[in-house]
């Protein structure tokens, strides 16, 4: 009698499954290097900057990124991510100086790759619309509106 055997597409799955299951396992105990504090200290200056940018654009020169003095209070929404991890469920308060030297708040949307990058995006209620009109007369793109950035996950 010849022995059973299984067909070879079920045998793969099954080696997939192991591996899959292998590599769950390992990096189940790895801690991630996307943290609240990572966040908030690189969302603040990449925000200030691109605030001072819009407010050139919009004629108002003279502004800087210290006197925006942006501070950020970050977290995720899913609540067993810990506040950790990559992910887009990110939420971020910030609090600026604005051009009126009156303190102002808005909430942000980020979506956090493993490697660190992020895309945000602002309360247009807030920040303006995606186009803004400059001072010169012509429809620009609002720097703050959506915008990226980077930190170190090291």
């Amino acid at each position: 009698m010849r022995p059973r055997t299984r067909p070879r597409a079920a045998r793969a799955a099954l080696v997939a499954l192991g591996a899959a299951g292998a590599l769950a396992g390992l990096l189940g105990g790895c801690s991630t290097d996307v943290t609240t504090p990572r966040v908030e200290r690189a969302l603040g200056p990449t925000f200030a900057n691109l605030y001072v940018q819009q407010q050139t654009l919009l004629g108002h020169p003279g502004l800087t990124a210290a006197a925006v003095a942006p501070r950020t209070t970050c977290s995720r929404t899913n609540p067993a991510a810990h506040n950790k991890g990559a992910g887009s469920d990110w939420i971020c308060q910030v609090t600026w100086t604005d051009i009126h030297r009156k303190a102002t708040t808005g909430k942000f949307e980020l979506t956090i790759h493993p490697n660190g990058c992020y895309e945000a995006g602002g309360p247009t209620k807030v920040i303006g619309p995606i186009t803004i009109r400059a001072a010169n007369g012509m429809n620009v793109t609002n720097p703050v509106f959506d915008f990226d950035g980077c930190f170190d996950t090291t």
